[in-house]
């Protein structure tokens, strides 16, 4: 075997572990912030009301600046620009914290989304990019990175909150630490540059049509994700008259029920195929959703949302893989899958609570269920030639296709 070949390998297998510290770091952030939503909303002196509008103000951030990250990769190279964008988002940890009132909480919050959705198309371009060279898929485990470094980050939170620390002196120390990891982790990701006579994206567009139909299928599952995280507690308590504690036991079951399904789904990616493993992801989700509906007791409920994680879990992984191959620039038309998931999770808890004043809780859930059955409905908009293909020829895109990579560490 030629040592060029081996180096190769080599190359491929630090980049792929690179990309996946990258995804836990930007997890970490994400499980920093949660844990201490409690002393932020008691330190801006905000009502249950006003915190619900500052909160809404992430998803509009990332909304608006997602269609920006094709064009600062293109413009400085995947690498430099995650490595950017990465540290921005680290950093804007601080911000939410030092906020004295709604004002002032909503814009840093907007920024903080503006850094989490650019620094996720960033990294999800690169991750796709590894996972071609490969040949394998991998954009599941980087998912369930992602869900890891959540867990760690809401965990040091936990203790954090515990302990009574001052949110922003955990904020900052949690920032600057994570901050460091990052810029050590963006080292060894591929770098894509264009090639000298591509045509820069334009700095701000629509999704392009090749996502909306992908997208459609992530806004299903984002807003099952969605509606579980934040209502299944709640579900619980108020329907099936379980204590605090089991009631809350459920979203961490959920939770850790998606980590676990997005890590060891590549291999059912590999074997079975992004279409496949959508339907069956589909019928598993439908299938939970029912029995949360017609639950009669605490622990069919629990397990029907266990069901929702597990057939939910490798979705938007794969919707974004999708949209990479769906088009020319894959940075845009990830940021524009992005978009539209982030759009359901913006909704989703609003519009589960909006049935279930109409309604009821139970109906809320029924549409869940309907949506998790559009997962079946539309999982062929997935299909693809599919990543050991391109695996095959990722050398020759590389040096043709309009990229060039240089080695990890340069």
């Amino acid at each position: 075997m030629p040592a060029e070949m081996v180096y190769d390998k080599e190359r491929l297998r630090r980049a792929r572990f690179a990309v996946a510290a990258v995804f836990c770091v930007h997890g970490a952030v994400t499980g920093s912030f949660a844990t201490r939503v409690p002393w932020i909303q008691e330190h801006a002196g905000l009502s249950a009301g006003q915190l619900g509008v500052a909160l809404a103000f992430p998803a509009i951030g990332s909304v608006t600046a997602m269609p920006l990250a094709g064009a600062i990769s293109h413009r400085f190279g995947s690498r430099t620009a995650l490595r950017g964008l990465l540290a921005l988002w680290t950093l804007a940890l601080i911000l939410p914290s030092l906020a004295p009132d709604l004002v002032t909480l909503c814009a840093a919050l907007f920024v903080y989304g503006a850094a989490a959705g650019m620094s996720d198309v960033a990294m999800n371009a690169i991750g796709l990019e590894t996972e071609s060279r490969l040949g394998k898929s991998i954009i599941s485990s980087l998912h369930g990175m992602w869900s890891v470094g959540a867990l760690i980050g809401s965990a040091a939170g936990a203790l954090a909150a515990h302990l009574g620390s001052d949110a922003r002196l955990h904020h900052l120390l949690a920032a600057l630490t994570l901050t460091v990891f990052g810029a050590a982790a963006c080292q060894g990701v591929l770098d894509s540059r264009p090639a000298a006579d591509e045509e820069p994206p334009p700095r701000f567009a629509l999704p392009p049509r090749s996502a909306l139909l992908i997208g459609a299928i992530g806004f299903c599952a984002v807003f099952a994700e969605g509606a579980s995280l934040d209502w299944s507690a709640v579900f619980l308590r108020d329907i099936l008259d379980t204590s605090p504690g089991v009631a809350a036991a459920s979203t961490t079951a959920f939770a850790l029920t998606m980590a676990v399904a997005r890590l060891v789904g590549d291999k059912v990616i590999d074997r079975f195929g992004a279409v496949r493993t959508t339907r069956t992801g589909g019928v598993l989700a439908a299938a939970g959703g029912v029995l949360v509906v017609v639950a009669p007791h605490p622990v069919v409920a629990m397990g029907g949302f266990g069901l929702l994680g597990l057939g939910i879990a490798t979705v938007v992984p794969l919707a974004f893989a999708a949209a990479a191959r769906s088009g020319p620039n894959a940075s845009q038309a990830i940021a524009g899958v992005a978009t539209i998931t982030y759009t359901s999770g913006l909704i989703a808890p609003s519009a589960i609570g909006a049935v279930a004043d109409a309604t009821s809780l139970v109906v809320s859930f029924g549409l869940v269920t309907l949506l998790a059955c559009g997962l079946v409905a539309g999982a062929g908009v997935l299909r693809s030639g599919g990543t050991k293909a391109r695996g095959s020829t990722g050398a020759a895109a590389g040096s043709g296709g309009g990229v060039e990579m240089s080695p990890a560490g340069d």
